[in-house]
């Protein structure tokens, strides 16, 4: 190939996910009947510079990688491109690297770059965009904590996942009248904690917005127990924050600037043996949330990001990222997506279902939600009044 003949540089950056072979095959099926090339870097952003490494992507090369879970480009949440530290803090990469990025992308002659990335990749492609770097950004998180899409690919997947989890637990925990301690993946969110909570029949759902104590996860198990239910099942999201204050983190601390967190499971489980007397389990589900085959939601969706990136490039549409905006993928600013987390809302939909459906987040005890005790009360108050129009 040479320069100037349509040519796409595309990478994966940060953790892996289920969907980035999907992504990748989107844009190069896509590539390939628009008339343009696309150029694969490895190992993410690191791939752009001394040395710079890359490969030609085709048809062939990419074959059947849409069910692949992993990237064939190989991704790294290290080195010289860390562009955020803890939740929003925004760090300015150096301007030696911007320049030597943009020589590289101007020497292959590439119309733009495509980033697939979570917020924190994503902030190093905003940056990228300010020095000039056509960029197009994908957005990659399990955590499903960009504001700007519905969802992100590898979020079905990561859930799936934790929901299979709870069903294997709760025949065990059935059995051995135990209570289990799941903790699951997020960061600082509790989306999976959330969906796979529900999908999954917890008993308790612990998640960083919404605070908790111990007496009212206490609580919530023995009211299981006083109705004969002997075993209980509790998920919690990685960053929920402990009832007296601070997070868990493991002990090797950080990397690249970015809090670590992980080990809640296990505190809770030693809290809850200790204040019940009862039998406690945990199990920490990592990394296996990030491995393996996307779910077919996620491939779909992530084939559709990467035909659509594709074509944001050849409109210049740069310094855009694709997002899901059901039923639709559309695209919205970098800037806007990376400039705040999506955070579950205590009032969401979906925390109402499972309020409603006796699932506690720790924060009442049982039966005392304000809203259940407003719904129960809505709900005598319409049976009232359609007994007095029957008599």
């Amino acid at each position: 190939m040479t320069a100037g003949s349509g040519r796409i540089g595309i990478l994966t950056s940060g953790g892996d996910c289920p969907g980035l072979n999907a992504v990748i095959r989107g844009a190069v099926k896509s590539a390939a009947r628009l008339d343009a090339d696309i150029v694969g870097f490895r190992r993410g952003y690191e791939g752009l510079v001394d040395p710079v490494t890359y490969l030609t992507l085709d048809t062939t090369n990419t074959y059947g990688i849409i069910n692949r879970g992993g990237t064939i480009l190989g991704s790294t949440n290290k080195g010289r491109f860390a562009a955020r530290s803890g939740i929003d803090e925004r760090i300015e990469l150096d301007p030696q690297l911007l320049c030597d990025v943009k020589k590289t992308v101007d020497q292959l002659g590439l119309m733009g770059l495509i980033c697939i990335g979570g917020d924190g990749s994503l902030s190093v492609a905003q940056q990228f965009h300010e020095y000039g770097i056509s960029v197009v950004g994908v957005p990659k998180t399990i955590d499903n904590d960009l504001s700007a899409t519905a969802f992100s690919f590898g979020f079905d997947s990561a859930v799936a996942c934790a929901t299979d989890a709870m069903d294997r637990l709760h025949t065990t925990a059935e059995s051995h009248e135990r209570i289990m301690v799941l903790e699951v993946m997020g960061r600082h969110t509790g989306w999976i904690a959330l969906q796979a909570g529900i999908a999954g029949a917890a008993s308790v759902i612990l998640i960083p917005e919404i605070p908790w104590t111990w007496e009212n996860v206490c609580r919530k198990i023995l009211e299981r127990d006083n109705v004969g239910k002997r075993f209980s099942l509790i998920v919690v999201a990685e960053g929920a924050e402990l009832p007296d204050g601070g997070f868990v983190t493991t002990p090797d601390g950080s990397v690249v600037g970015q809090v670590r967190l992980g080990g809640i499971g296990h505190v809770v489980a030693r809290q809850l043996h200790e204040r019940l007397k009862r039998e406690t389990r945990v199990v920490v589900l990592g990394h296996l949330q990030r491995g393996g085959p996307p779910t077919n939601f996620d491939r779909a969706l992530a084939t559709q990001f990467g035909a659509h990136a594709v074509r944001l490039v050849l409109q210049r549409q740069f310094g855009m990222m694709v997002a899901y905006d059901p039923p639709d993928v559309k695209s919205v600013s970098i800037h806007d997506a990376v400039d705040k987390i999506s955070r579950v809302s205590p009032e969401s939909s979906a925390v109402v279902a499972a309020r409603t459906l006796g699932v506690s987040f720790g924060e009442f005890p049982p039966g005392e939600s304000p809203l259940l005790r407003s719904l129960v009360e809505e709900s005598s108050s319409y049976a009232g009044r359609g007994a007095g129009e029957a008599g």
